[in-house]
């Protein structure tokens, strides 16, 4: 026999906070709420305004160095833990969380060039101005013993970069040449030439585990692949390229850096114009480092900023800048996709929010909630002219903002004189060549 049993869950009409207040029921049809836009307006104007107030994307800072930071590089298993290298060869292992260097000692004769982990992360690899390799054990040596490196490599020529394999103990340098090395041999196993009197940055694809980039002195960015003898292709920029950064989720697309202020990212299947030009820096791009997303990168400048980019987008969704912070030399995105490290040189690394006002710790299910309720009114209302303009507004130092009204100038400049020829001259004799086509000087297979 069935006995049907009237039960209420207490969740239904009692709220969470104070288990004697109930909860009032809300209908929801829009005939009886005419004012509703109107609310939904104002709280979105306050809660982008709360976005600009409570945004503090400072987190702290790492001391210690004795010269300018030079490199840095994210453990690939432990959030906390940071590798730097500086310019007179000093090598820190910082622990974030903590904000203390758990290991000092000096790797390198001259400047640190590059810091990679291997496979398992159980050694890294450095490279110096000084011709070498050295490989270092990541646990920290017994009974305080000297610092020792595992293996020393000298090199002929002088190295720049250095990339390591994702799944296989190999790794590639750059620097005079090209060359591919195995971990358990001292000499490489196969040199690239391309006619390039150096490259100066060099990048693994992570997806396509055979594909490599390198930026070159002759303002070229060339691909290689391990199995070909020889480079696969070979692109010509009007000013040199710093650094490279792949895509961690879309393998095709890499980004460099540039010395004419932007950015670049690059299908590798259409090599004749950039996907998008990412500009907002006043001066040199130096480095710069994507999310463990692949959908934004933060880069860093001689103008003493950061900057955050969306890779579908050419301007800039969030600016860092201190006033005691000088030229940036590196950048790390942290592999939980919430945190930003940079290094300067001025000695300094310094951690910051990926996203500026987000609450750091631990949020209450009522916190969570309104947190949702503001974005999704943020993004309900994001054209609206009022709220656009709060959400865009950056305090930026002076010199950065009389860079920009100058630059603003002589690109309205020049655009106003290629106007003008055009109407003055022939049709087709000028022809109308787009932001994205101007810094391919040409393309080589």
């Amino acid at each position: 026999m069935k006995v049907k049993v009237l039960t209420r869950n207490p969740d239904e009409y009692l709220r969470e906070t104070k288990r004697d207040i109930h909860k009032v029921p809300r209908n929801y049809d829009p005939a009886l709420h005419p004012f509703e836009a109107a609310r939904e307006y104002t709280r979105a104007l306050n809660a982008v305004k709360l976005e600009r107030v409570f945004a503090k994307p400072f987190i702290g800072c790492l001391e210690g160095h004795r010269d300018g930071v030079s490199t840095v590089c994210k453990h690939p298993g432990e959030l906390s833990t940071l590798l730097s290298g500086a310019f007179d060869g000093e090598l820190r292992i910082w622990n974030l969380t903590q904000r203390i260097c758990n290991r000092s000692f000096l790797a390198h004769d001259g400047a640190i060039r590059g810091i990679v982990f291997d496979v398992n992360a159980e050694h890294f690899i450095t490279i110096g101005d000084d011709k070498t390799i050295k490989i270092w054990k990541a646990e920290k040596a017994m009974f305080d013993e000297e610092e020792e490196p595992t293996n020393t490599i000298i090199s002929k020529n002088i190295i720049t970069g250095i990339t390591h394999h994702r799944t296989q103990p190999i790794f590639a340098t750059c620097g005079e040449v090209c060359q591919l090395w195995e971990e358990t041999r001292n000499e490489p196993i196969r040199t690239f030439k391309w006619g390039v009197d150096s490259l100066h940055d060099i990048k693994y694809n992570p997806v396509q585990e055979n594909l490599f980039a390198a930026c070159a002195s002759d303002r070229s960015i060339i691909l290689y692949d391990a199995r070909e003898t020889g480079p696969l292709r070979k692109v010509f920029m009007k000013l040199r390229t710093n650094k490279i950064a792949w895509n961690p989720m879309e393998a095709v697309t890499f980004t460099c850096a540039n010395e004419d202020y932007n950015l670049y990212s690059y299908d590798i299947r259409k090599l004749k114009a950039p996907v998008n030009v990412h500009m907002d820096h006043t001066a040199a791009v130096i480095d710069l480092d994507y999310s463990p997303t692949g959908r934004e990168f933060v880069s860093g400048s001689y103008d003493k900023s950061i900057r955050i980019f969306e890779c579908s987008k050419g301007h800039s969704r969030e600016i860092y800048h201190t006033k005691r912070m000088q030229r940036l030399t590196c950048m790390a995105w942290s592999l939980d996709n919430k945190y930003i490290v940079s290094g300067s040189d001025e000695m300094n690394i310094r951690v910051w929010k990926a996203r500026a006002s987000e609450k750091l710790g631990v949020l209450r299910p009522r916190e969570k909630a309104a947190l949702n309720y503001s974005e999704a009114l943020k993004e309900k209302f994001a054209a609206h002219p009022q709220v656009k303009r709060i959400a865009r507004h950056r305090q930026v130092p002076k010199h950065i903002y009389n860079a920009k009204a100058e630059l603003r100038t002589i690109r309205e400049k020049i655009k106003r004189k290629e106007a003008n020829r055009r109407a003055h001259s022939r049709p087709g004799t000028v022809p109308h060549v787009s932001e994205r086509n101007r810094p391919i000087v040409r393309q080589d297979m």
